[in-house]
């Protein structure tokens, strides 16, 4: 076995060439490559290829974007105005304003109020849907042009009025500005309660009104049969008691118990400005429903 594994120098020296080229050849293999850098492109297929997987790409950002149905401005919320685009300062100018029972009528309007950008607003404006009677206004005649059918502009005595708690739709359809959908909405107003109005002063709380309108409406119309209320004393009423009256929710009544035990007591209808968040548009209405008397 011994001379199997006895190598003379020129041997040894073979072998160890051998070694070398074997290492050599290992190494070209892993590290070399032996196949052309050159690939043919088909340039029109690869253009067509590139477009499919663009249209695919707008297809899936279509799909995936919220469908936007048309809406009324006017009752944007946080939410909806975020999804919109609109930042907070936009959507609070918008819930202040409505927080005063003012009503966006049109895309200008709307852009005064919110300060939108003009590019958001033309983003926007193709699904506003504002009413019926702001869209396609009923048509308001001069005086010259009414008919035997239509009231005129100018004021009637109070003996000559017609009582606004007995009045028709009909009838307040003839008063320049009002047509059924109006006329129907102050009907369904005037019937939420028993007795009606209790004043001409109500008519500012149905939508849609302007002021020309009411003034319309006022020059033929009053209110004779008033409906009996209750008054209730500003400081001695519960909370409970004052949700009763319009335009007074759980938060404002609290704010004004607070501000009746800061002031002890209220003398009259003008310290209830003080309070936070009154509605000082509306404070005709609520004084409707309240006398001041302190007690003793």
């Amino acid at each position: 076995m011994k001379s199997h594994f006895t190598f003379s120098k020129k041997q040894r020296n073979g072998i160890f060439l051998l070694l070398i080229l074997i290492v050599i050849c290992q190494c070209a293999y892993f590290f070399i490559s032996f196949q052309s850098n050159h690939i043919e492109v088909d340039q029109l297929e690869l253009a067509n290829f590139t477009k499919e997987i663009d249209s695919l790409k707008q297809v899936e950002i279509k799909a995936r974007k919220p469908k936007i149905y048309p809406f009324n401005p006017n009752y944007i919320t946080d939410f909806k105005g975020a999804s919109l685009g609109m930042n907070s300062q936009e959507i609070d100018r918008l819930l202040a304003f409505r927080k005063q029972n003012k009503w966006i009528n049109s895309t200008k309007q709307f852009q005064e109020v919110t300060k939108v950008s003009d590019s958001l607003l033309n983003a926007m404006a193709p699904f506003f849907k504002f009413p019926e009677w702001i869209t396609n206004p009923k048509p308001n005649y001069k005086a010259s042009d009414n008919t035997s059918n239509s009231y005129s502009n100018k004021p009637k005595t109070y003996a000559q009025k017609q009582d606004l708690n007995t009045a028709t739709a009909q009838q307040l359809q003839k008063v320049n500005g009002v047509g059924k959908v109006l006329s129907d909405r102050i009907i369904k107003y005037r019937n939420k309660s028993v007795g009606g109005f209790i004043t001409d002063i109500q008519l500012h709380d149905v939508y849609g009104l302007t002021p020309e309108v009411i003034q319309n409406i006022t020059n033929q119309f009053t209110v004779k049969t008033p409906k009996a209320i209750k008054k209730l004393n500003i400081n001695t009423a519960t909370v409970d008691d004052l949700v009763t009256i319009p335009h007074i929710d759980y938060d404002l009544a609290h704010s004004i118990i607070e501000q009746r035990i800061l002031m002890e007591g209220f003398n009259s209808i003008n310290q209830l400005k003080k309070v936070k968040d009154f509605p000082l548009n509306k404070i005709k209405i609520i004084e409707l429903y309240l006398h001041f008397e302190k007690e003793k």
